[in-house]
């Protein structure tokens, strides 16, 4: 199911990123069990990191997006491969609080004052990190920060997550827009006009919905671009590159559980065996549960 877009405009000024991500979000919220706040926060950094994810050169290169707050929900981390496969967790699922002072889910004051890091692993001998301050906890505006300050790249980045009153997810996606060099004049002030505009995304994605139904994937897409772009003078306006897919995938499994249980150390796994004679470790990110017997960790104190 291909979800996401690469556009370049006509004159070669920037390149834009759309991606429609709400049966994405639906999964994050079922397999973690969020509040409403919660599935907004951790729906909103999942598409993030999957759209910065089909940046990546490679299918099995990959970054992680870590926002680390002192208010309510902790942490919101998410994983995205070149390849479109995406993870994520939220430290407190069951987060909770008012709506703000524009009537919205307060992802913002979910986190409260921290850090944004982003961790790029794109097989160099060191992956590398930067880090900057939260600039308001609502995402799209620290992923924003984040390419100006750590990559030195104009970006424009809007995110959104819809949850209706029954608590699914109505609508998810994100746009990243980015210039590119040698820009033509007055595709910038063209590009502002838009975005101080632009309708939310979630908006945006259903009214895409209601008017594309029975369309392609592709074509739903289409047209939450040509409603983004609607008023863009023709000049400016984006011509689909390529399609992509972004879509939830956990790549744990019982070797990666097991290797991580070995980073304990042979003390402290010695001290398992005597007193439990069993382990049990579960993926933060798919909440999937690995058991260890005695043999298993006998043997594998053994190999340490």
């Amino acid at each position: 199911m291909e979800n996401a877009i690469i556009a370049i405009d006509k004159s070669k000024s920037y390149r834009v990123y759309i991606a429609e991500t709400t049966e994405l979000v639906q999964q994050a919220a079922d397999i973690h069990e969020t509040t409403p706040l919660g599935t907004a926060g951790i729906g909103r950094v999942a598409t993030g990191a999957g759209i910065m994810g089909i940046m990546l050169k490679n299918d099995t290169d990959k970054l992680t997006v870590d926002f680390k707050g002192d208010g309510p929900a902790g942490q919101i981390l998410a994983t995205a491969y070149g390849d479109g496969h995406v993870k994520a967790l939220i430290a407190n699922p069951q987060v909770d609080l008012p709506l703000n002072e524009d009537g919205k889910l307060d992802v913002g004051g979910s986190l409260g004052i921290g850090e944004l890091t982003v961790i790029k692993d794109i097989g160099l001998k060191e992956p590398y990190v930067g880090t900057i301050a939260l600039v308001d906890g609502e995402i799209a505006d620290d992923l924003t920060a984040y390419f100006y300050i750590s990559e030195q790249q104009n970006s424009s980045v809007a995110l959104g997550v819809k949850v209706e009153r029954d608590l699914s997810v109505g609508a998810a996606g994100g746009m990243v827009i980015q210039m590119l060099p040698d820009a033509a004049d007055g595709v910038v002030d063209a590009l502002e006009k838009m975005l101080g505009d632009l309708d939310p995304m979630t908006t945006i994605i259903s009214r895409a919905k209601a008017k594309s139904a029975g369309l392609s994937e592709k074509g739903l897409l289409q047209e939450i671009m040509n409603d983004i772009f609607k008023d863009m003078p023709e000049e400016f306006r984006p011509e689909i590159l390529e399609t992509r897919e972004i879509k939830w995938e956990c790549d744990c499994s019982r070797e990666r559980i097991e290797g991580a249980l070995a980073t304990i150390g042979r003390d402290e796994l010695q001290k398992i065996i005597e007193e439990d004679g069993q382990a049990e470790l579960q993926c933060h990110f798919c909440l999937k549960k690995y058991q260890f017997n005695e043999k298993e960790l006998t043997n594998l104190l053994e190999r340490l």
